[in-house]
């Protein structure tokens, strides 16, 4: 595989960003009409949050109504990000090893993008593949 760099692999650069105080019901809506999975959470260009469609079923799940939560109640604060200059199979080792399908990408504490684990195919998914099946056979 080629060491290829995040900036050729963001799917979306003018990713969803909304304030704290937008409501999880008007988030969903951006979502829906954005048809996208996540929104970078930002208090000005500093990435407080994410909330993705999992923070939302909590949120229902623990009764809160969508409309009146905002987003800093249901979003999960200060996720982890990755650089720019990553390559493609760091950021899909860091959402596979911890369970993200969204990784925002933040340089110098600018929000750059978002990746999500649809965004990658054909190669890195065979080397992650690769790398998972050696250390299950090491382990």
């Amino acid at each position: 595989m080629t060491n290829r760099r995040m900036a050729y692999i963001v799917k979306d650069q003018n990713p969803l960003t909304l304030p704290p105080d937008t409501s999880v019901q008007q988030a969903c809506q951006r979502m829906w009409e954005r048809r996208v999975g996540a929104v970078l959470v930002a208090d000005g260009d500093r990435l407080v949050g994410i909330f993705t469609g999992r923070d939302a079923v909590r949120a229902l799940a623990e009764g809160r109504p969508p409309a009146d939560t905002p987003l800093s109640a249901a979003m999960t604060a200060t996720p982890d990000t990755i650089a720019p200059e990553a390559t493609a199979i760091e950021a899909l080792r860091r959402m596979f090893d911890c369970g993200y399908r969204h990784l925002p990408i933040v340089d110098r504490d600018r929000i750059v993008g978002i990746v999500s684990r649809g965004d990658f195919k054909g190669l890195e998914l065979d080397r992650l593949e690769s790398e998972i099946w050696l250390w299950e056979r090491i382990a």
